[in-house]
């Protein structure tokens, strides 16, 4: 069993006032799970899980798949942009934080052969529990 890594980050919510704020987010992995597949947890317990060759083409070159959007903004930054049913959400990480995030997950990432597309699942939004909290029992 290979381990998860886990890396707390700070991004910035992009809004259309004009301040942004700095949130917590937490980036994480488990090849376990699925090898190509990178999930950023929001706070309230948002995840996001997508394919992890979508950062790392973003960092590069503005992608698309699904509900998420990817871009880079400028040298150091990057655009998230995540569309739900509740709305739009666009934060902006620093790009020296994924790309560190990044190349953890390669180096702990199983050598599997590719089914052909490089594309692990689409991308998908769930809602975790707050760490701590204890599910309603009925």
């Amino acid at each position: 069993m290979s381990p998860v890594i886990e890396e707390h980050a700070r991004a910035r919510l992009i809004t259309d006032g004009p301040l942004t704020r700095p949130v917590p987010v937490e980036l994480r992995y488990d090849a376990s799970d699925d090898p190509r597949t990178v999930h950023i947890t929001l706070p309230g317990g948002t995840d996001w899980a997508f394919g992890r060759d979508l950062l790392e083409r973003g960092l590069r070159t503005p992608i698309e798949r699904g509900a998420v959007r990817v871009w880079p903004c400028g040298r150091t930054q990057l655009i998230v942009e995540l569309h739900s049913t509740d709305g739009v959400e666009v934060f902006q990480f620093e790009i020296r934080t994924l790309t560190r995030f990044l190349a953890r997950t390669r180096a702990q990432a199983p050598a599997t052969p590719s089914d052909g597309t490089g594309e692990a699942r689409p991308p998908s939004r769930t809602t975790r529990p707050e760490r701590g909290t204890q599910p309603a029992r009925g």
